[in-house]
């Protein structure tokens, strides 16, 4: 990694000391520095941290098409709903409720938000401390700051980024993660890292990175003030009457009431009443139908608005609600998904790559992500097999291979 690079060759770093020694950089990157400079020193960033930080950094161009290519935004929901909440991470969530079950109790007590709630996070988020990211944050964060839109929003982040560095809770080459500068077991904008993180196992120091009790507790921290409402549902699956016209979406809140004057009822035929008793008449819902009028459908409350917080998106929310009811053993999902071609789980997606490889595909590691090799040996099969050449992986091409 470059950063982690730049670090190393820089050896005073090691005593604490300024780094003054330059490194190669490209003139773009040290003409946005200039400019950055001064205003990341009125946002209380310590110039010392600011040149350590960002020596030898280098803008990296592709990071900025990311902007526009958000999987929650571009996948069909049935594909992102498969790899999100699939067997191997509802296993895994029900073992970290098992082995985090004391923390994750002082944590309900202290924020007021359910284990699975807060598990499912952690495993949407990094598959459980699995998978942080590996991308340096101070640059991808330099690179959004000086190249594409958005450009005030990453400023703000990477000048906190600095901050959260200057705490010293760990060290900078531990501060990997996403494209966009999400960090941590359950990966935290710098910006809500320095005002929400929160120490969680008593060691006087918030570090979301190496500590699973900082991160739980961090992130229910975030939950409580996204306005969660402890025992209260996130949602519910309704049904929704034939040819009736509903206006969907989170934004559309009506009282409960209004929604079941239209014939809105849980699927599983219960009154309201029984199905949540905690609910009242007049409690806001919305009604959510992220495939259409052809699929399921649900009704969100309060809390459902709160997991949207976490990622500004409805399919993200869903996954994360969906999660959180598996480990708690809820009944699954009863409606289904208006295609003939459902997404494939993790395990299922290996199994397809294992299957590419055995056709003479070289697609390199067989890890479940579907990456540009894997997305060609995809194209030239469903070519072979004779079907519509997407590059998409869906169970109709894996039961072709097998």
């Amino acid at each position: 990694m470059k950063h982690t690079a730049a670090l190393a060759q820089c050896g005073a770093w090691l005593l604490g000391l300024a780094c003054t020694a330059a490194t190669a950089t490209t003139p773009a990157t040290q003409q946005c520095l200039a400019q950055l400079r001064p205003v990341a020193l009125a946002a209380k960033v310590q110039p010392a941290w600011f040149d350590r930080l960002t020596q030898g950094l280098t803008l990296q161009a592709p990071l900025v098409q990311r902007l526009d290519e958000q999987p929650e935004f571009t996948t069909p929901i049935w594909d992102y709903l498969a790899v999100l909440v699939d067997a191997q991470r509802v296993d895994d969530g029900v073992q970290r409720l098992a082995t985090f079950a004391s923390t994750l109790a002082e944590v309900q007590q202290r924020f007021g938000v359910d284990p699975a709630t807060v598990v499912a996070v952690w495993g949407i988020e990094s598959d459980y401390g699995r998978r942080v990211g590996t991308r340096p944050v101070v640059e991808s964060l330099l690179t959004l700051s000086c190249m594409g839109r958005r450009q005030g929003y990453f400023r703000t982040e990477l000048f906190a980024a600095m901050r959260v560095l200057q705490t010293e809770a760990f060290a900078p080459e531990r501060m990997t993660g996403s494209w966009a500068g999400a960090f941590g077991q359950t990966q935290f904008m710098p910006s809500t890292y320095e005002r929400l993180a929160v120490d969680g196992d008593g060691d006087g120091k918030a570090n979301l990175v190496e500590s699973a009790p900082d991160a739980l507790a961090s992130t229910a921290h975030f939950l409580k003030d996204a306005g969660w409402q402890p025992g209260q549902p996130w949602g519910i699956e309704v049904s929704v009457p034939a040819g009736r016209t509903l206006r969907d979406g989170r934004r559309w809140r009506r009282p409960l009431q209004a929604w079941a004057q239209d014939g809105v009822q849980p699927v599983t035929g219960a009154s309201w009443r029984e199905v949540a008793p905690q609910l009242s008449a007049q409690t806001p819902a919305a009604l959510l139908r992220p495939a259409g009028d052809q699929g399921p459908a649900w009704l969100v409350f309060a809390n459902f608005h709160a997991l949207y917080r976490y990622n500004a998106a409805e399919s993200y929310a869903l996954a994360l609600g969906l999660l959180s009811d598996a480990l708690q053993n809820r009944p699954p999902l009863r409606a289904t998904w208006p295609t003939d071609d459902l997404g494939l789980s993790r395990a299922q997606r290996r199994e397809l790559q294992t299957l590419l490889t055995l056709r003479g595909h070289d697609i390199g590691a067989i890890d479940g992500a579907l990456g540009k090799r894997s997305r060609q040996a995809i194209r030239a099969e469903q070519q072979r097999l004779g079907l519509p050449v997407t590059g998409r992986a869906g169970q109709r091409l894996l039961r072709a291979l097998r």
